[in-house]
């Protein structure tokens, strides 16, 4: 029997019982941090002797040079072509999908024109040198290159850096072939904390990046957060998250199925079923237990289930959608007869799954919308990756004469109540100018 956490939102107790779901980060192990830095010191220090002693120390792979831990163009396209056919069509499929969605979303650049003459606008341009942290150690991700570096080569970006762990040295033909499908332009098998430093200040081999994207464990996490300022990162990445909002219309097999699908990722993943029907809380419980000793990684889904999941009983639909916004959750689930009904009350989601059909294991695969997306609630403030993540604005600031007497009369003012007498002294002088 599998323990996982009923309560409801009548009982007394339902606050401290929700507190304690939503601030999972704060039990993030100190040690962690310390573990990170350290590994970066070292990167930074020792540049590629670090990354083999490290390789050697935490993927149990020795080597002598960096250049084992290099993975070729050709390697990449040999491992997509000992696909078997139903493989390499899936990823091609996948990708061609993902390039079609992200596509529609590239910003452009404008200028506008005030009524002085001033053209005010935005220079659009793609970050030039991106690092894709592909996660590989307990599990294999090809889905991860394709929804990491398809937005980045349609936002322009010219070089992209992939790093991937390979335990053994063994490194998964299919991530190697999704590498050579999303045209990844270097690819070393380093992973954790140092992967992240190689990327972060270079080293002999590994050239620096601009910007880090992608998801990873909590070393990983963890070192992004140290290296950010001297490169850009794309998110603080926890541990994976479903909140499934359930009126009783959608299979309980199905949503049981939905539920382990998440748990399956990580001990540490958050799976939540929230619905006003006992009775369908109950049968999905049943369905579980049903399920579970025909999946693989099913010790896994045990521990998540019991460790972060929960089965929530809320008063109705409305109910269950204020505890959402309290969640913020990575993935939302709206498995309900009517999820239109209930869109416009949502307001904090990294993705949103609408109607029985809409599985969130779709959207990890071959949906389309990039399946890196916010976590730990940072759904609050942050998207999911896009072809944003790669582009930069510059602000286009072109004066007229009149125009710039016009706004310089305003700066000079507000530089004076600033005490900032050179600004001022140079917005007049375009007041002033004969």
């Amino acid at each position: 029997m599998i323990n996982i956490l009923r309560i409801d939102t009548d009982e007394a107790d339902f606050e401290n019982v929700l507190g304690n779901l939503l601030k999972w980060e704060a039990r993030e192990d100190a040690t962690i941090e310390i573990r990170a830095k350290a590994a970066i010191d070292r990167v930074r220090a020792e540049g590629d002797g670090a990354l083999i002693a490290l390789t050697a120390e935490y993927d149990r792979f020795e080597v002598s040079s960096m250049e084992r831990l290099t993975v070729s163009p050709g390697q990449c396209r040999e491992a997509y072509e000992l696909l078997v056919n139903s493989d390499r069509k899936a990823l091609d499929e996948a990708a061609a999908r993902i390039k079609s969605f992200h596509e529609a979303e590239i910003d452009e650049s404008f200028e506008t024109e005030d009524e002085h003459g001033n053209v005010l606008g935005y220079r659009v341009t793609a970050i030039q040198h991106v690092g894709v942290y592909v996660p590989g150690g307990q599990a294999a991700y090809p889905s991860s290159v394709l929804m990491t570096v398809i937005p980045a080569r349609i936002a322009g970006v010219r070089e992209i850096t992939a790093v991937v762990p390979a335990p053994m040295g063994e490194c998964n033909r299919h991530v190697l072939a999704a590498m050579h499908v999303a045209e990844v332009d270097r690819i070393y098998t380093i992973g954790g904390a140092q992967a992240i430093a190689a990327l972060a200040y270079g080293t002999e081999t590994v050239k620096s990046v601009d910007k880090i994207v992608g998801p990873g464990g909590a070393f990983v996490a963890a070192a992004k957060r140290l290296v950010f300022g001297p490169v850009g990162i794309d998110a603080i990445a926890g541990p994976t998250e479903v909140l499934i909002v359930a009126d009783g219309s959608v299979s309980a097999q199905w949503t049981a199925l939905d539920l382990c699908a998440q748990a399956e990722h990580d001990r540490s993943a958050q799976a939540i079923l929230i619905s006003p029907s006992r009775a369908y809380l109950e049968a999905v419980y049943r369905e579980i237990e049903k399920l579970m000793p025909g999946l693989e990684r099913n010790a896994i889904i045990e521990r998540s289930l019991e460790d972060r999941g929960a089965f929530i009983k809320c008063r109705d639909l409305e109910d269950a959608i204020s505890l959402v916004n309290r969640f913020a959750p990575e993935h939302l689930q709206l498995a309900v007869s009517e999820p239109d009904a209930l869109l416009p009350l949502v307001q904090h989601a990294g993705a949103i799954f609408m109607g029985a059909y809409s599985a969130e294991a779709l959207g990890d695969y071959s949906a389309g919308p990039s399946h890196v997306l916010p976590t730990f609630g940072s759904a609050r403030y942050a998207s999911g990756l896009s072809v944003r993540e790669f582009q930069k604005r510059s602000s286009i600031i072109r004066c007229s004469p009149e125009g710039a007497k016009k706004i310089g009369r305003i700066a000079a003012t507000l530089a004076d109540t600033e005490g900032l007498t050179a600004h001022s002294a140079a917005a007049r002088a375009r007041v002033e100018d004969p």
